[in-house]
């Protein structure tokens, strides 16, 4: 990590918030285009309770700690900065205000905060979450298939989550949970037949353990289930707090109010572009640093050109250059 000047009007280039794949990805090429970038890094990656990730070519299998922590070994080469805080506020211009007290500027941003995960309260099921507990067959279906699987539902949309996990399984059971059965489209009860999969009504009461080791999900009924893993569509909140700030228009989705970006990541207010979790629910590991890449390049293009078109601007507005 580079160690960063302790002043209080550092100016940069770009200022990154958030130090996530998509963050620091964008960085990367920024500092290789030679732009002064700092990422702002808070700390909370959303894969952190998982031990693995997959579907990266050539980083399968590798754990988001090692990931992130080869991130911002390559950014540093490059000069980028970055400093372990949060941003706490943004006001154009930009001025970026940190919770350690420092005021950074910036000539363009990008919003890489991800989303945070709100699980369902079940007893037992957060600290089970990323091991036995699971929310993405493409992330962790391949290391728990042909196990006896459960797939909690948080809504009706829950269906799709149950019938996509039956490739990796023929052992499924769908828990309700607190989704009547009669919210059930005819075409969700016929997949599920169809696939093979168990529907069971009724709430969860909690989930059964023993030697560190997820056996069963318990009804509040009293009956248990023998199962070994457990599917569950957490509620997804993204971190938008900050583009609200910045007057960003934002789009309501199943899965939360996103902004709305072009399709470099541009938001709609000028200067601020998004990449990750930040602008969608479903951007993978792999999504979110295309997605930064993209952003990067974009931003660096747009300076460059705002730079030469500059004296130009200012003898059209006859501003002596």
């Amino acid at each position: 990590m580079v160690t960063v000047t302790e002043n209080n009007t550092d100016p940069y280039e770009v200022v990154v918030i958030g130090g996530g794949a998509a963050g620091l990805s964008a960085a990367l090429v920024l500092g290789r285009a030679r732009r002064h970038t700092l990422v702002v890094d808070a700390g909370e990656p959303r894969n952190a309770p998982a031990a693995h990730m997959q579907g990266y070519l050539s980083r399968d299998g590798m754990s988001p700690a090692e990931f992130l922590a080869a991130g911002r070994e390559e950014i540093a080469r490059y000069g980028v900065e970055l400093v372990r805080d949060r941003v706490v506020d943004v006001r154009r211009g930009f001025a970026v205000e940190l919770a350690g007290g420092r005021t950074v500027r910036a000539r363009r941003l990008v919003v890489a905060t991800g989303l945070r995960d709100e699980l369902p309260a079940v007893p037992g099921l957060a600290r089970r979450f990323g091991r036995d507990v699971l929310h993405c067959p493409y992330c962790h279906g391949w290391e728990v298939r042909d196990q006896a699987f459960g797939v909690l539902a948080t809504t009706p949309m829950s269906v799709h989550q149950a019938l996509i996990v039956s490739q990796w399984s023929k052992d499924v059971t769908f828990f309700l949970h607190t989704v009547a059965e009669a919210e059930l489209s005819d075409d969700d009860l016929r997949r599920l037949a169809a696939a093979g999969v168990k529907v069971v009504p009724g709430e969860v009461s909690r989930l059964v353990t023993e030697d560190d080791r997820l056996t069963g999900v318990r009804l509040a009924d009293g009956t248990t289930h023998d199962r070994q893993v457990l599917f569950v569509a957490p509620r997804a909140v993204p971190r938008t707090d900050l583009l609200r700030r910045l007057g960003a228009e934002l789009r309501e989705t199943p899965f939360g109010a996103y902004p709305v970006v072009d399709e470099t990541g541009l938001t709609t207010v000028p200067g601020v572009w998004c990449a990750g979790n930040a602008m969608g629910f479903a951007e993978q590991v792999v999504n979110a640093a295309a997605g930064g890449y993209r952003a990067g390049a974009t931003i660096n293009g747009e300076l460059l050109m705002t730079d030469l078109d500059a004296p130009a601007r200012a003898q059209n507005d006859g501003v002596g250059v």
